[in-house]
């Protein structure tokens, strides 16, 4: 586990529902990093139609007034092998092993691009309810490609609230409004990031960004992980890359590898 203190880390995931690590990459990594997703999002707005991702509904409206723009993709390790070499840095898996052990598996990865002064933001909410696995281990970790200042609309936590387990209604809609008003996104845990930092959390995790409302473009990639021994419930058609990490995936058949027949 290099110099990490394995024990610390997976001690404060279990308490809180998330592990905030700096510098996991160096400026140098970035820098390259930033340069493939400029030009993955060049890509994607000089082929795309209908490139804004913003979510909808009541809690979406009270936050922008309806006016905002998010850009987005899945599995930017598709576009370049920056992205992939990052996913497969030692330092990275070593903080995720910390947490998952030591099968892990990649479900998808996401370019999140905010620009600058209507950024959209997001309502508190849940993952599960996206890509639910079997025994419940997946974990979203979020690499920092700019800062992410409170004013750029960084990442909001409630901690401990992954306690909560499968909340229904907790996809950012405003369904289950018990929990929406036991965790308003206001009274979250600002995470202000620099570039090179990394936030782990749980899908259960209660989490939730305002809009960027600065002259900053904020920029992000999430990668969602899962361990070797868990799998997707059936039925689920999210995107599932199923690639392996680091150690071993104990559930891969011939059919769920994809092979052709």
């Amino acid at each position: 586990m290099s110099d990490l203190n394995s024990s610390e880390i997976k001690s404060f995931f279990k308490e809180n529902g998330y592990y905030f690590a700096k510098s996991v990459f160096s400026t140098g990594e970035i820098q390259r990093m930033e340069k493939d997703f400029d030009q993955t999002l060049v890509q994607l707005l000089s082929t795309e139609q209908g490139l804004n991702a913003r979510w909808g509904g009541e809690l979406m409206e009270q936050l922008d007034d309806g006016d905002s723009v998010l850009y987005h993709t899945h599995n930017i390790q598709s576009f370049s092998a920056i992205w992939l070499s990052a996913f497969m840095k030692p330092r990275f898996l070593d903080i995720t092993e910390a947490v998952l052990g030591p099968d892990i598996i990649l479900h998808h990865s996401k370019l999140f691009c905010k620009p600058p002064e209507k950024g959209s933001p997001f309502p508190m909410h849940q993952d599960w309810q996206y890509f639910p696995s079997v025994k419940d281990t997946m974990i979203a970790a979020v690499i920092y490609v700019s800062e992410a200042t409170d004013e750029m609309g960084c990442i909001r936590v409630h901690p401990g609230s992954h306690k909560l387990g499968r909340s229904r209604g907790t996809m950012g809609n405003g369904q289950n409004t018990e929990v929406t008003n036991r965790y308003p996104l206001n009274e979250g845990t600002v995470l202000e990031a620099e570039p090179g930092d990394v936030l782990f959390f749980s899908y259960f995790t209660l989490h939730g960004s305002m809009p960027n409302r600065s002259s900053k473009v904020r920029k992000s990639v999430l990668v969602q992980m899962y361990a070797g021994d868990d799998e997707i419930e059936e039925g689920n058609t999210h995107t599932d890359v199923r690639l392996v990490l680091r150690g071993w995936n104990h559930l891969a058949t011939r059919a769920n590898v994809g092979e052709i027949r």
